[in-house]
């Protein structure tokens, strides 16, 4: 496959925030573009001054459609020409319409086959809001411009740990309501797809949380674990899914046990993301799986407290970029043998009293042998391929696939 040049959409997120600041930095590194096609959606006024205020020297090109972008430069896409007054660290309707205005237009894009993925700069929930934005964020807007019907999951990822919620954005009173056998099959099948095609990880294994303190002590403080979380974990196992918990979230990240994974699955967003984000607060990744559209962000916010100081740090939002140029590259090669797939090859001849069939004998396997659980190599640490333990026990350390473009 001849290796080209990816093309990457950047929406630059709320103007008043950390978004211009984190990509210029980025591309500051000439490298960079050694390894793809930039295409920053935003306003070249805006980018300016942001460029001005931090004395950054990263220059970029301007463009009027993602057509004319050229490799070997930054191509910032002009997506509205009216004036924006910046207002650094503080939330502004303005700073959301221009936030809205860049990726409503990134969506048309992708439509139209512009460009290969998209990263995401950090916009205001609030401000973002309008009659065209009614979502609670990023996932659910891209769900309903591009998902053609799929479903998106939530991974918060980085080279260690991947951590995949139920429920989202959803208050803590409606949780346990939300938390339904249906839902945590839906999400656990999309994980286990995600992380083959995705991330090359051939029989991945995932943990799934309880929901309850200790999860739910047989009862006594809660019954979700007994009544839905592990009839599902049940149902997961006979479609051959490596289901296994519930664990208590607590004990799970706190002794370390999420090493012995390829994937977390959690109930709700705090039960995931908090120990998520102490673990990896300078190169964690969003990552939006489920869709047809490859898309990550940083894993962290506008960040107002810090904007225009120039301090924030740009490592997040480098390894968003890697990691959606890894899983476009991922999904090229996993995609590949199943576009023209071999024919079944037999002939038939026949004799006065039958039909005699000549096939191509089949594999044979033994039922009773576990499928490979062998999975690629990892750049930065070797693999344990330790077979995991019987339901409801630690499994052995996954083995991953790679990570950085």
């Amino acid at each position: 496959m001849e290796d080209k040049k990816i093309r990457v959409a950047i929406t630059h997120g709320d103007t008043n925030g950390i978004g211009y600041e984190i990509i210029l930095k980025t591309f500051e590194d000439p490298e960079l573009l050694e390894l793809c096609t930039p295409i920053i959606y935003g306003s070249p006024k805006v980018a300016a001054y942001h460029r001005k205020m931090l004395e950054l020297q990263t220059n970029f090109s301007i463009i009027n459609s993602a057509e004319e972008a050229k490799d070997g430069r930054v191509n910032l896409l002009t997506t509205f020409d009216e004036e924006v007054k910046v207002e650094i660290g503080q939330p502004s309707k303005e700073a959301g319409e221009a936030a809205l205005k860049a990726l409503d237009r990134a969506m048309t894009d992708y439509r139209s086959g512009l460009y290969d993925v998209l990263v995401t700069a950090p916009i205001n929930k609030k401000t973002i809001q309008s009659d065209l934005f009614h979502f609670c964020g990023h996932t659910e807007y891209i769900e309903d411009c591009v998902g053609e019907g799929h479903k998106a999951l939530m991974i918060l990822m980085n080279e260690g740990l991947r951590v995949a919620l139920v429920t989202t954005h959803l208050p803590i009173k409606d949780v346990a309501q939300a938390i339904t056998r249906e839902a945590i099959i839906e999400k656990s099948r999309i994980f286990f797809n995600s992380l083959k095609r995705d991330f090359r990880i051939s029989n991945p294994r995932i943990a799934v949380l309880a929901l309850n303190p200790h999860a739910g002590d047989e009862g006594l403080v809660g019954k979700e674990e007994g009544e839905v979380i592990i009839p599902a974990i049940e149902e997961l196992e006979a479609e051959g899914i490596q289901a296994f918990g519930p664990y208590p979230a607590d004990g799970f990240f706190g002794s370390g046990m999420y090493t012995k994974f390829d994937g977390v699955l959690a109930m709700y967003h705090d039960q995931g993301l908090a120990p998520f984000k102490a673990l990896a607060s300078e190169n964690g990744v969003n990552y939006t799986a489920g869709l047809p559209i490859v898309r990550t962000s940083p894993d962290h916010g506008t960040a107002y407290d810090i904007a225009g100081k120039g301090i924030a740090d740009v490592n997040s939002f480098r390894q968003a970029i890697y990691t959606a140029i890894d899983v476009f590259r991922n999904r090229q090669n996993y995609d590949e043998p199943l576009e023209n797939p071999l024919p079944k090859l037999y002939h038939e001849k026949r004799d006065e009293s039958e039909k005699v069939r000549f096939a191509v004998p089949k594999p044979r396997h033994d039922n009773n042998k576990p499928a490979n659980t062998e999975a690629p190599k990892e750049r930065r640490k070797p693999a344990n391929t330790e077979k995991p333990k019987e339901h409801g026990e630690p499994a052995a350390a996954p083995q991953e696939g790679p990570k950085e473009a």
